[in-house]
């Protein structure tokens, strides 16, 4: 097992991905199929990866489904590339998730928001407290949705719960970010989380958000490297060639529906010949023409 510190240290730099999750056609799980995607994805570099994180549908997974996830990203991983775990939902539906993934071997837990409902910042730091003592492996807060917390809430987080070891932020409230960067300090690693996070990757990093975890690696896994490694030595050539040749025009494409984020995702793995099968419920996939758009994207990147 990696010590709650040991994979801190591994979150403070490198770069982060989310595999999507592999359904057959009928909807079934299919780990042959995510087996051989985590093979092909972990050699490209990526410092971890979150099995069963939004972008891995973990929302539409039963429990029992989110096992055999888990299960297989660990034993195809193990020894190479750390494992988070999603879990999120209502307390004891995220406390049971928990603890399966620690039962699995996950060397952490990506701790997304707790459902719909509005709730005060005691009431979630409530919720984040309990799923923390529940197991022992590092916690990384996903602060996104209805999970949005201030840096002094934060701060008592951090004194009750040893294990909590990162922030993610998906919310984008710079203030905030900046708030919690200086109160917490080097208690947390910092991980940039909004939705197509090259966008944020520089202004991010001059926060004091040195990493942050990317989508398109599930599918262009060298661009994403090249770009991170762009970001993190200042390459503003190439870091402005890509912005705009690939990730704004990846944007235009992904805002046309809610829930494309997850969506173009899963298409792009499937035009460069890693197909997942198709996304669930309530999402739905990209049509013929945002699929042929893509692929144009993906073929006039450099080989």
């Amino acid at each position: 097992m990696i010590a709650c510190q040991e994979l801190k240290e591994i979150m403070n730099d490198g770069l982060l991905s989310f595999p999507v999750t592999d359904f057959k056609e009928n909807g079934d799980f299919d780990a042959k199929g995510y087996q051989a995607r985590l093979e092909w994805l972990m050699p490209f570099g990526a410092r971890a990866l979150f099995a069963a994180g939004g972008t891995g549908e973990y929302f539409s997974l039963t429990l029992d489904e989110y096992s055999k996830v888990v299960e297989t990203a660990v034993k195809t991983c193990q020894d190479h590339t750390p494992i988070l775990a999603g879990a999120g939902g209502p307390t004891r539906n995220a406390i049971a998730f928990a603890q399966e993934a620690q039962r699995q071997g996950a060397a952490g837990l990506l701790l997304m928001p707790h459902y719909l409902t509005e709730a005060p910042q005691d009431g979630i730091a409530r919720h984040i407290k309990e799923v923390c003592q529940s197991v022992g492996i590092g916690v990384v807060l996903y602060n996104r949705g209805q999970c949005r917390l201030s840096a002094s809430v934060l701060e008592q987080l951090a004194e009750e719960c040893p294990n909590l070891i990162g922030f993610k932020d998906g919310v984008g409230d710079i203030e905030n970010m900046v708030r919690v960067r200086r109160r917490l300090g080097d208690r947390f690693a910092y991980l940039g989380g909004l939705p197509t996070a090259e966008i944020f990757a520089a202004a991010y990093r001059a926060l004091g958000v040195p990493v942050y975890s990317s989508a398109v690696f599930n599918f262009v896994p060298a661009t994403a490297m090249k770009f991170y490694e762009a970001v993190k030595s200042g390459d503003e050539s190439t870091t402005g060639h890509l912005l705009d040749t690939f990730f704004l025009p990846l944007l235009e494409i992904r805002n046309r529906k809610a829930g494309y984020a997850v969506s173009i995702v899963k298409a792009g793995a499937r035009i460069v010949g890693h197909p997942a099968g198709p996304v669930r419920a309530p999402l739905s996939d990209l049509n013929p023409q945002e699929a042929a758009a893509l692929r144009e994207l993906i073929e006039a990147l450099p080989a």
